[in-house]
């Protein structure tokens, strides 16, 4: 049978597209999402909740210096775009002006809806634009939030092995819960579900890296019916592919985030300053509906649901959306190349670059990419070989960056990267060479940008989700930061090359001590090694490669704790919160720090790494890898 034409219905206050699977009713002229009809459920979203708070655009912007503010965009003017059997495209626009300044942020702003004949689903896409002149602003945030109907969905799936019964919004209101050390993590005290009491809840432990966060969502067990954002590119998502992001969370909440400042800090805020002009396409992203049969497992939509994030991806860039700033395939470009790691201390001959992450970012220095916030950037995983092939391109100027896991550092190309529609530019074979001085004398951890390899402990038994209890991402458990005063109550951690394990010695984190007053306290590490023939006037190099730092300094002392000046300070740095907020990885730093020969002798030695910020449990470090080079 061949599907229904694509049906739209326009009303005072309503607009309502219909293809014959599913009706999607949006505020006239707001573009609110206000109902989505489907198999024989009259609204999936919260029937419970005012119209303009089911399904949305919103965001959080502030002038210079001012506190943030939560816009939901209403837009003020509607418009068909395209109208005919196959397809319709809505647009709802909030236009700025001067006589606004102050009330609104100073953006043009589009939101689009479109819904295909035989589609079960639909997409939306926004165009943000700040004219030259302009006032100056920051925007801390920018999404999509679909806020669904908690007697219908409670089963969540973000990924394989992270998906459950997830509690009733209820069960966060006091009278049922407990609140943790912020807001956001509560202790279910007396939830409807009595088999959910004693477990923490928390929307930070469903948070995923954008290169993982395709297809996240809920299902309904009666009727089986399944509700999926798909995320078919990173292209317009910030600071690349490591950026972690929210996904959905009790409500029943599923978000489309496009801009945030989490895992990062003020680093990932887009600011725009001088009257910079500025214009950005967001999406599309894919609202996906399916539904079983009775009597199977509803939990094969989540199967489903990842088939068809697949088929958004093989279709990606879309063909169909109107807008000019939306380039199609062939006005895109592609790139080509092979990576290889040149590290003589590791092997004479070039090593292909497995796994490698390949990245065109706008241009800046290596590893800028990581805080770049403003425009598009498209990464790729380079096969075993070190073979990558990056397409689809919108055509612009680039700098082409890269990582490589097992190694320290980042890699940039020399040649700004110009790519036009249709280009396609084949690059060779392209060579790291990795920062490294002198051959290993020893090291600690694994340079792979994460802290996971380390030492994870149990969390307290009062404070469990019990999903993650032997899970691979033991690091998303609460509280795991207050553990570490319980294993080391008496002096801090001490680190012996070749004797102690670094999966099992060395703590994921180097947050405060808590004293038994509730005090807390810097806390100083000991790395202890041998050498012998200590090379005296020559010059060792330590690498010390952090996977995230909140409000933290790191200061290195050689063979002497109580040296007034240390030997390197990295200063205050980082604003991640991933200790509190589970990340085990925020922003890479990594610090080369020269040791004089002098400052060693023969036979036992000791690195002291002090962190000695504590005004709360939540700053330290977590680091990535350490390593001792001797001289060239």
């Amino acid at each position: 049978m061949s599907n229904p034409a694509v049906r739209l219905h326009i009303h005072d206050r309503y607009v309502v597209m219909d293809n014959g699977i599913l009706q999607v009713t949006l505020s006239n002229p707001g573009g609110i999402v206000t109902g989505i009809r489907y198999n024989g459920v009259d609204n999936l979203l919260e029937v419970l909740n005012k119209e303009s708070n089911r399904g949305y655009w919103d965001l959080v912007w502030s002038a210079p210096g001012s506190k943030g503010i939560f816009d939901v965009i209403n837009g003020s003017c509607f418009k068909v775009i395209v109208q005919n059997e196959e397809l319709v495209e809505l647009s709802f626009t909030r236009m700025w002006d001067p006589s606004l300044e102050g009330k609104f942020v100073p953006l043009n702003i589009d939101k689009r809806f479109i819904m295909l004949r035989g589609s079960s689903g639909f997409y939306t896409y926004g165009i943000y634009e700040h004219l030259s002149g302009w006032p100056d602003f920051d925007i801390g945030e920018t999404r999509i939030t679909f806020k669904l109907r908690k007697d219908k969905f409670q089963y969540m799936a973000v990924a394989d092995n992270r998906q459950r019964i997830m509690p009733f919004p209820e069960d966060r209101l006091p009278g049922r819960c407990q609140t943790l050390g912020y807001p956001e993590a509560v202790l279910l005290v007396n939830p409807k579900d009595p088999q959910l009491t004693g477990e923490v809840d928390d929307k930070y432990q469903y948070s995923c890296v954008n290169i993982d966060n395709k297809v996240h969502g809920w299902i309904s067990f009666s009727p089986p019916v399944g509700f999926w954002q798909i995320t078919p590119s990173d292209e317009f998502r910030s600071g690349g592919p490591l950026k972690q992001n929210l996904t959905s969370h009790v409500g029943p909440t599923t978000l489309a985030m496009f801009l945030s400042s989490h895992y990062a800090g003020q680093d990932l805020v887009p600011k725009f300053r001088g009257g910079e002009p500025w214009k950005k396409v967001f999406g599309p992203v894919y609202i996906y509906l399916n539904s079983g049969s009775t009597g199977d497992d509803p939990r094969w939509l989540w199967e489903d649901a990842k088939i068809q994030m697949m088929n958004e991806v093989q279709s990606w860039p879309y063909p169909f959306p109107a807008s000019e700033d939306f380039p199609k395939s062939d006005q895109r470009g592609n790139v080509s190349g092979r990576l290889l790691v040149l590290d003589r201390y590791i092997c004479t001959d070039l090593i292909p670059a497995n796994g490698a992450y390949v990245g065109l970012a706008p241009p800046g220095d290596a590893g800028s990419w990581q805080r770049e916030c403003k425009d598009y950037q498209f990464w790729i995983r380079a096969d075993e070989n070190g073979f990558f092939t990056i397409r689809h391109i919108r055509a612009g100027d680039y700098n082409l960056f890269a990582w490589v896991p097992g190694f320290v550092g980042d890699y940039k190309f020399a040649d700004f990267m110009k790519i036009t529609p249709g280009s396609y530019i084949e690059l060779g074979e392209l060579v790291f060479e990795p920062p490294r001085d002198g051959p290993t004398l020893w090291e600690i951890g694994i340079p792979d940008r994460s802290a996971a390899e380390f030492y994870v402990p149990d969390p307290n038994p009062q404070h469990f989700n019990r999903l993650f209890i032997n899970h691979p991402d033991r690091f998303r458990q609460y509280g795991l930061w207050d553990r570490y005063t319980e294993l080391y109550p008496d002096a801090d951690l001490v680190y012996t090359v070749g004797v102690s394990d670094y999966t099992k010695d060395w703590f994921f984190a180097q947050a405060p001590r808590k004293k038994e007053d509730n005090t807390l306290h810097g806390t100083t590490w000991q790395i202890k090694f041998e050498v012998s023939g200590v090379v005296q006037g020559s010059t060792y190099k330590l690498r010390v490669a952090i996977a995230s730092a909140t409000l933290a300094e790191l200061q290195i002392r050689i063979n002497d704790p109580n040296a007034r000046r240390p030997l390197f300070t990295s200063g205050l740095i980082g604003r991640d919160n991933s200790i509190a907020r589970h990340g085990i990885h925020g922003l890479y730093w990594l610090y080369s720090v020269n040791i004089p020969g002098s400052l060693l002798i023969d036979g036992t030695n000791t690195i002291y790494f002090t962190q000695p910020r504590c005004t709360n449990s939540f700053q330290g470090i977590m680091y990535d890898y350490i390593r001792l080079e001797g001289p060239p």
